[in-house]
């Protein structure tokens, strides 16, 4: 079994946390409580917490609870009636120090992976009911102070990283520059009406990731794909607001999102590889904003580079030699249903495919979702202690001769690298779009 190295345990502090509940009182609490359960939620709540019969079946699912040796309060139902079931017990008249606990279940107990949805015998999304409560610990002011952070630089910016409006195409134009190194004639067309395709990014990727642009650049380029990206507000397609509970701002971005795409008269949009930013399209603010399905046609980087090797708009020139495994992000494979086609992608461009055990649906979840490692530093060590059955999983694939893990989502591959070092496993992280810049036939530069 995989061990993390030894941290010392101490007293977790949160500023968001502790500033909101330092100006709380309990009639406080309990009027934000029932203006969220009796105003804001409805039948789903009720037919929810009315269905469930304790049963503890999606104890199992929970990557937390099998990480801290099947600690019942780590189980899904325990999270709940720790939290939700409490408060509706009580209408509302909960203390201070309740809140303080509920808020660190609901960010940093729980990734809302909905893995223990499949194993609920009555499907009941517990997810969403963390969400409620979520909901709730926004409107009392104590969400966690990193990930607080992040939804006011949405709020802010129109970007999860406080990147300003002239740096965004600044950087593109820096990608272009160094994508023209390789192929001369490469443009990364801005603000072009009427492109089959819009290209959206999440914030990360002109910070700290930049050249995934490139890369994704050259895909785009030598497969001869009409397409643009936009030089405004509306390029960034992450939305940690969703996963604070703050639905106003998690709207406010959406609609901008799509307002771009529809400006530009584009005819899809294609997400970069990142999950939570899918999920916030096409399942999430879509809804929020009245909309079933999204207004404007939305694929993820999975399905849309599935397409390119299927019409052979993109050759693999020579296979990737180096053994991979694949992990199956959340919120495309249980939440997109894409695991069939991120496996054809890997058995195109690689030569040897290990699978890990269980796998995609039923695999673990990287344990960095849900917004849970944007609440930062803090609760690193708890986040990383609360998935050594995902690093058991990664463990075991290694062994089967496994030296490259393919995450095609920005959380994913950010928390499995922290998973990666600090349990030793050794493993290169690697995004589809890596993988297919280096196999894929180019032109002569």
């Amino acid at each position: 079994m995989a061990q993390p190295a030894k941290s010392e345990a101490k007293q977790i502090v949160d500023n968001g946390i502790e500033k909101g509940a330092a100006g709380l009182t309990e009639d406080r609490i309990q009027a934000v409580i029932n203006r969220v359960i009796k105003g804001e939620s409805g039948a789903r709540l009720k037919v929810y917490v009315d269905t469930c019969v304790h049963c503890g079946l999606c104890s199992e699912a929970c990557h937390y609870y099998l990480s801290h040796d099947k600690d019942p309060r780590y189980s899904p139902v325990a999270k709940v009636k720790q939290t939700l079931w409490e408060m509706i017990r009580r209408k509302g008249r909960v203390s201070v120090d309740f809140m303080r606990r509920a808020a660190e279940i609901v960010h940093t107990e729980c990734n809302l992976c909905k893995r223990c949805a499949m194993y609920c015998p009555f499907g009941i999304d517990i997810a969403y009911l963390m969400m409620v409560v979520r909901r709730i610990v926004h409107l009392l002011g104590m969400t966690p102070q990193y990930i607080q952070d992040t939804a006011h630089s949405h709020a802010a910016v129109s970007n999860q990283m406080w990147v300003k409006p002239d740096e965004w195409p600044d950087t593109l134009q820096w990608q272009e520059e160094e994508a023209r190194g390789e192929i001369p004639t490469l443009r990364i067309p801005l603000e072009k009406e009427g492109a089959d395709i819009m290209y959206s990014v999440i914030g990360p990727e002109p910070k700290f990731q930049a050249q995934l642009i490139y890369q994704a650049a050259v895909i785009m380029d030598v497969a001869g794909v009409n397409w643009t990206m936009p030089a405004t507000a509306g390029w960034d397609n992450s939305d940690m607001a969703m996963f604070t509970g703050d639905n106003e701002v998690m709207g406010r971005i959406k609609r901008e999102h799509y307002e771009t795409a529809a400006r530009l008269r584009v005819r899809r949009i294609v997400m970069g590889e990142c999950g939570h930013a899918f999920r916030s399209v096409y399942d999430v603010g879509n809804r929020w904003l009245g909309w079933r399905i999204p207004p404007i046609p939305i694929i993820h980087a999975i399905e849309f580079y599935h397409e390119l090797l299927t019409a052979g708009k993109i050759r693999v020139a020579k296979k990737f030699k180096t053994p991979v495994t694949i992990h199956d992000p959340c919120n495309v494979v249980r939440g997109g249903g894409l695991h069939r086609m991120a496996r054809d992608l890997a058995h195109a461009l690689c030569e040897e495919v290990v699978e890990m055990y269980p796998n995609c649906e039923h695999n673990y979840c990287c344990c960095a979702g849900g917004g849970v490692i944007n609440c930062g530093p803090p609760w690193k060590n708890k986040r990383i202690e609360g998935n050594r059955v995902k690093a058991d999983q990664l463990a075991d694939a290694k062994i089967r001769g496994a030296k490259v893990l393919i995450a095609p989502c920005h959380n994913c591959h950010s928390g499995l690298e922290d998973i990666n070092h600090a349990y030793e496993l050794g493993l290169d992280i690697k995004f589809f779009g890596d993988i297919i810049y280096e196999v894929m036939e180019k032109p002569e530069a």
